[in-house]
């Protein structure tokens, strides 16, 4: 099995690092296993579903479904199996233990050392510890960990595949994206660094442009950068896409922070 990984840096670290976002490669004490060696889309979409869900068993169909959806196979049963046996061989230089994929009663569960890192469980752990840590004003401490999670949340999951789970996985990923940019922003306001926040809130909208909240980040930036004018266009644009497209007005939260620029201008 030498083709099925390479080395990777020197010492041992025996902890096994999975990355599914990105790429799907896992890493254990200088030997990875690239996704190149996994068999095909199947191969990536099966382990990667069974290693975001290693908390508990998943069904056969639930498998099935991610693979095929409403193109079932009638053989779809020994294909599974086969993909199932094929990633379990590239799994083999990790040196897991033997029943790291195990399957009984019709489901999958994988079974990893209790201190493996996940990047997707690393991604949602870092956004909340961000979060936590920018509502109580510790900007500098929440930078790194939003920081940790737009890396991670930014990349690609499972390019090619469109089933219900990896659509729902990528909505999640999408969302820490998100959220890390508001954090990130609120960040370099404090920090006295306004055109570093007008990057993170402009990148924010343009994939979520009815993110009142961000809108708002966006107006203390221009106001931190001493553009009120501009923060106040910011106000009108958020206004006239909300009345346009949703018939509805900015909340309270931003109309006062419309008044209090109106004020200080």
């Amino acid at each position: 099995m030498a083709e099925c990984w390479t080395a990777v840096g020197g010492g041992h670290d025996m902890t096994l690092r999975v990355f599914l976002a990105g790429g799907v490669t896992l890493e254990r004490d200088g030997r990875v296993v690239a996704e190149s060696t996994l068999p095909g889309l199947q191969g990536r979409v099966v382990l990667a579903m069974l290693a975001a869900e290693r908390e508990r068993p998943v069904s056969r169909e639930e498998l099935a479904e991610e693979l095929w959806g409403d193109g079932l196979p009638e053989a779809w049963e020994p294909a599974l199996r086969a993909v199932i046996s094929k990633v379990r061989g590239a799994l083999v230089p990790l040196e897991l233990e033997k029943e790291a994929l195990a399957g009984a009663f019709g489901v999958y569960q994988l079974h990893l050392p209790s201190d493996s890192w996940v990047d997707l469980e690393a991604a949602a752990d870092s956004l909340h510890r961000a979060e936590t840590e920018s509502r109580t004003g510790r900007f500098e401490s929440a930078g790194g960990w939003a920081l940790a999670a737009r890396a991670i949340a930014r990349r690609p999951l499972l390019p090619g595949a469109w089933g219900p789970w990896v659509t729902r996985r990528r909505a999640r990923l999408h969302d820490l994206y998100i959220r890390s940019l508001d954090v990130l922003a609120n960040l370099w306001v404090a920090r006295g660094e306004p055109a570093l926040a007008i990057g993170d809130a402009e990148e924010a909208l343009r994939l979520e442009p009815y993110r009142e909240p961000t809108y708002r980040i966006l107006m203390q930036a221009h106001v931190a950068a001493g553009n009120r004018a501009e923060a106040l266009r910011v106000y009108q644009r958020c206004r006239d896409l909300l009345a346009a497209e949703l018939g509805a007005d900015p909340s309270p939260e931003t109309s006062a922070l419309h008044l209090e620029i109106l004020r200080t201008a």
